[in-house]
């Protein structure tokens, strides 16, 4: 999938566990996972909104295109 999700980089700038993230953000633990992996089909804006105001970031922080040169 070309969209790579970088939550793991800015946790471990802010030494803040997936399990606080969580709870800041008002999700899951398991659904915080399905975003680090990249299992995630889609994301809400608002949620979007707001795991970076508790990273503190830009959503380009968070998301990263790739091109996997299959031309989707």
């Amino acid at each position: 999938m070309p969209i790579v999700v970088r939550i793991d980089v800015e946790l471990a700038k802010r030494k803040m566990s997936v399990g606080e993230f969580a709870e800041r953000v008002g999700l899951t633990p398991a659904n915080v996972a399905v975003l680090k992996n990249g299992r995630a089909k889609a994301i809400r804006f608002s949620t979007l909104d707001a795991m970076c105001r508790t990273l503190e970031c830009q959503p380009g922080d968070l998301l990263e295109w790739v091109d996997d040169g299959t031309g989707d």
